[in-house]
Parts: C-alpha cells; structure tokens; sequence
C-alpha cells in the first residue's frame, strides 16, 4: 500500500512540473513536437530510476551523520551531509553521460533532435530535485526511493507530453498574436498546473476514517465516570442543606 501510495502521489499531487515548477527549460524547449517529448521524457525517467536510488545509498551509507560506521566505530562521527549537492550532481552527471550514449548509438535520429537538450539532463533541476526531496523526506528503503524515481519521472514525462501534444494542435489555432509561442504555453500550463491540483484529495478519504477511528478509540478510553451518591453522601449533602436553611432564617 504505501508503494501504490508514493506512485499515485509522486505522479498527480507532487508532479515536478505542476507541483513544484521543475525542469521548465527541457520541458518548453522540446515540447514542440510530441516525438521529440516522449524521446526527452523517456531519457528523464531512465536516469531518474537510476540516480534516485544510487543518491539514497550515497545518502544512507555515505552522507549522513553517522552512516560511516559500517568502516568502524571511529568513523561514527563523522558527517559529510556537507558534500550532498556535490555527490548527487556527479551521479546525475555520469548517467546522463550514458544515456547520452546509448540514444546516440541505437536513436541518431531522436539524438540529433533532442540536440543540447540531452546533454543538459545532467542540470536539469527536476533530477536534482527529486534526489533532495528523497533526502528532505527521509524515505527509509531503497525499493521506496527506486519507486520514488520511477514515478517522479512518469509525472514529468506525462507533462511534457502533455504540453507538446496540445502544442501541437494549438499551432492551427487562432490565438492572439501577443500570446503566440510561449505565451500561450505558459498559459496552458498554468492551467493544467491548476487541473493536477485536484488530484490533492485523492488519497485523503482513508486517511478520515482512521482519524475517525482513533477519536472514537480516545473517547472510549477516557469516559469520565458518573459520580455516585452513597448513604454517608447523603446523610452529609441533607445535613450541609439543613444548616444552610437555619443560616438564612437567623438572617
């Protein structure tokens, strides 16, 4: 469950580009065309898948405060947290370099499209990004970050081929000369931005019935109990009364 969660909510509520505005150069410069997108796109999710995961074991094994201890008690102090932006961008950069590669030798046509559009992965911020939000919201396992990565990927492919379809067909629209070009896409994107904005309570039903539950739970435990009126209470409640009626009659 908490897998299928990450992947749903990585894609529609936390997307790169409508969520966070990510990754906006590679996606208004290669959205013209929607073949040129799902090359780009596709590159995207390849290095995300790769780089998120081997970031979190830098991150776990490396970086963080105490993660050199697996070396021996005397490293347990140490703390590289410092280099994470260094270490994360020289991964990011080595992969891209290889997908750079490998669509040059089996893709020269999507290559000479993509242009310097491919080599710039290695700074797209939405690659960087996702590698410091894994950090930021501290995802325990390597299966969760490799999902992580996946589905962050999915949501920016999504929106650029999102973008570069709908491009395509306003090409043959009338659109006022002012708003030509990236006028009109930041427009469009503006809205779908506010569109992806209502996937928000797609995972929050589950989430009140258990609140609901626990309250109910809370509520049971803590009943407060009724107080009783034994004998002696009695006795001592009718014998404060009747001193309290033979105060006001001297009075």
């Amino acid at each position: 469950m908490e897998h299928i969660e990450l992947f749903f909510k990585s894609i529609f509520i936390d997307n790169m580009i409508f969520a966070t505005f990510l990754g906006m150069c590679s996606y208004l410069a290669v959205s013209k065309k929607v073949a040129t997108a799902v090359g780009l796109g596709a590159a995207v999710i390849f290095v995300m898948a790769i780089t998120v995961p081997l970031n979190w074991l830098l991150d776990q094994y490396i970086l963080q405060e105490g993660a050199l201890k697996w070396l021996g008690e005397e490293y347990a102090e140490y703390d590289l947290s410092f280099l994470s932006y260094i270490m994360f961008i020289a991964t990011i950069a080595t992969m891209v370099q290889l997908v750079e590669i490998i669509v040059e030798k089996f893709s020269p046509a999507l290559y000479n499209s993509l242009g310097i559009f491919l080599p710039l992965i290695a700074v797209n911020c939405a690659i960087l990004g996702g590698a410091l939000f894994m950090q930021a919201r501290e995802i325990p396992t390597l299966g969760l970050a490799f999902n992580y990565g996946i589905s962050s990927g999915i949501g920016w492919f999504l929106a650029i081929l999102a973008i570069a379809a709908i491009r395509e067909k306003i090409r043959y629209s009338n659109v006022p000369a002012p708003l030509r070009g990236l006028g009109i896409t930041f427009i469009t994107t503006g809205l779908m931005a506010i569109g992806f904005m209502s996937f928000g309570g797609m995972l929050t039903g589950g989430d009140e019935e258990v609140t609901k539950e626990e309250t109910a739970s809370i509520e049971a435990s803590v009943k407060i109990e009724e107080p009783t009126l034994n004998e002696d209470t009695i006795i001592v409640i009718d014998s404060v009364s009747v001193e309290e009626l033979e105060i006001k009659e001297v009075e």
